[in-house]
């Protein structure tokens, strides 16, 4: 094995001394546009410089777009699952706070927004519900003064929470133009809009979970409301952080957003108001729905054990009848009522036997229907 090795090396040292340096530059041409279709290829986010007469186009990198918002206008760096290094390069470039850049890495953060002089970071949850399964994807804002940073997909296993508003202001910036602030109030409208169809998920599988119940409780699944349940705490939740967000921005404490756009937050306030009372209705109606599900459960769980109870009733009026019955015929049986009778008189006396019984098991029954009446007059 070393010999082979050996001389595949001289082979090789060989053959790159007939390569001339023209090959050589190829190769490196090659090497590098390889490179760089693959980096393009491993990472979909995407940077955009907004001119000051209005123009909107992408470019290539972050360097490209500081340089490019040198010349005027805004930028937006949109950041799709990136590495840890890109996101802490934003710490020298843009000024971002290392402790903003930790809390993008941490998934299970809250809603919220702080303040920094530089820019104002805010934390924003998008909602997928898919498969009968609720997914909560974080997104993180930097607002400054001539740029906006959004990073979403991190931790999202392959979901896009931000590629609709990516082709909306692609197709019609519109609005986005303005300014940094209008941006991310278009950003944040659209991320609000999705929730909506979340929540209605939710509120037609809670509808369905009201007509299983009301129609075959026995057969319903108690873990389903506990899901919906849950689902429904993890949105009020975030919908309660989110609404706190949007009155710190109304109210004007966020000093990179101009009065003149708070009128669009106002609105985006107002659909997290409205959903926030959506879930808190269904919450309700997701409690209402287990107490009638037990409700249910135990007036079929008494209905059975009155039918058990009735049963044991008439079993035991039975028995109760019989057993007089049963002590005179086995004395009879006995030969008793022969000897008293005498042998030959048993063609009629024993019909009068008979009789005899009869008459003391229909009296038993009276007696014991009249004393059932008294006792549910007494009840």
């Amino acid at each position: 094995m070393p010999i082979a090795k050996t001389r595949a090396k001289d082979l090789l040292i060989n053959d790159l001394e007939h390569i001339t340096a023209t090959d050589f530059s190829h190769f490196k041409l090659f090497f590098t546009l390889a490179k760089v279709f693959n980096s393009f290829a491993m990472s979909e986010s995407k940077f955009y410089h907004f001119s000051p007469s209005g123009l909107f186009y992408g470019v290539n990198s972050v360097e490209e777009a500081i340089t490019a918002s040198k010349e005027g206008g805004f930028i937006w760096l949109n950041f799709y699952n990136p590495p840890a290094e890109e996101l802490h390069s934003l710490i020298d470039s843009m000024e971002v706070h290392p402790l903003s850049v930790e809390d993008c890495l941490d998934s299970n953060q809250v809603p919220k927004i702080e303040q920094f002089p530089n820019n104002t970071f805010v934390i924003f949850n998008a909602f997928t519900y898919t498969d009968k399964t609720l997914f909560i994807d974080e997104i993180d804002l930097f607002l400054g003064k001539n740029f906006l940073i959004t990073v979403n997909g991190i931790q999202s296993e392959g979901r896009k929470p931000l590629n609709g508003v990516i082709d909306i202001v692609e197709n019609d910036p519109g609005l986005a133009r303005t300014g940094p602030a209008f941006l991310m109030q278009v950003v944040l409208d659209y991320i609000v809009d999705e929730k909506l169809e979340a929540i209605d998920s939710l509120e037609d599988e809670l509808g369905q979970a009201e007509d299983n119940v009301l129609n075959n409780p026995a057969a319903f699944k108690p873990s389903e409301l506990m899901r919906l349940k849950k689902y429904l705490v993890n949105l009020r939740k975030a919908l309660f952080h989110e609404r706190e967000i949007l009155v710190k921005i109304c109210r004007m404490d966020c000093p990179f957003i101009p009065e003149k756009a708070i009128f669009h937050f106002r609105d985006i306030y107002d659909h997290l108001a409205k959903f926030f009372e959506l879930t808190e209705t269904d919450r309700e109606m997701v409690t209402s729905l287990m107490e009638l599900y037990t409700s249910l459960l135990n007036n079929q769980m008494t209905k059975m054990s009155n039918d058990t109870n009735n049963s044991v009733k008439r079993l035991t009026m039975i028995a109760t009848i019989f057993m007089p019955l049963t002590l005179i015929a086995s004395i009879g049986g006995m030969s008793e009522w022969t000897m008293m009778t005498g042998q030959e008189n048993w063609r009629t006396s024993y019909p009068i036997f008979i009789a005899g019984m009869a008459v003391i098991a229909v009296i038993t029954y009276f007696l014991i229907t009249i004393i059932e009446k008294r006792s549910q007059k007494d009840q």
